[in-house]
């Protein structure tokens, strides 16, 4: 089955530094629509994000849990397959912490998927390297931080995440 892995901060919702409210969550316009013709295609939809912001203690786990519920709220049902996130901050080193693969790993024990017909967006380097290092195809937002990131290894440059989403159903089967 093949997926798409979905940074969430800075490509389907606005970036917030370091969310910590429900209140700070604003989903990109055309984020939902896109969500739903990826899923309309066959594609399992799989969030993978960092939230070092726990383990620095900027926020608790239960506040990153609010945030995520009420992103899924907003987004509406039935669109995300899956939630993977990292809680470790930059200096532990973490398996599972992008750009390394182990969240994507699980993901794949999980949920049956088949990287070779997989992409990942994302609006980081980070997203760009962790898509490369597991064997799918990243693609770089502009939005978030995307427009001030470095590029390569990104199959294909989007100016946000419909645009993304465009390129995926244009170019590949689910």
């Amino acid at each position: 089955m093949p997926a798409v892995f979905l940074d969430r901060d800075g490509t389907l919702m606005e970036e917030a530094h370091y969310c910590s409210h429900p209140d700070q969550v604003k989903i990109i316009p055309g984020v939902p629509e896109a969500l739903r013709a990826l899923k309309d295609a066959g594609y399992r939809l799989v969030v993978i994000t960092n939230q070092s912001g726990i383990g620095r203690g900027y926020y608790t786990l239960a506040d990153y849990e609010a945030v995520s519920a009420h992103f899924l709220n907003l987004l509406g049902g039935g669109l995300i397959d899956a939630t993977y996130f990292c809680l470790e901050a930059p200096e532990k080193n973490s398996p599972r912490r992008k750009p390394a693969t182990g969240m994507l790993v699980e993901a794949q024990r999980d949920l049956g998927l088949d990287f070779a017909r997989s992409w990942f967006i994302g609006d980081k380097a980070v997203d760009v390297q962790c898509g490369r290092a597991a064997g799918v195809r990243p693609i770089l937002v502009l939005t978030g931080h995307g427009a001030k990131e470095d590029a390569s290894g990104a199959e294909f440059v989007a100016k946000d995440f419909a645009s993304a989403a465009a390129f995926i159903l244009k170019t590949s089967d689910a």
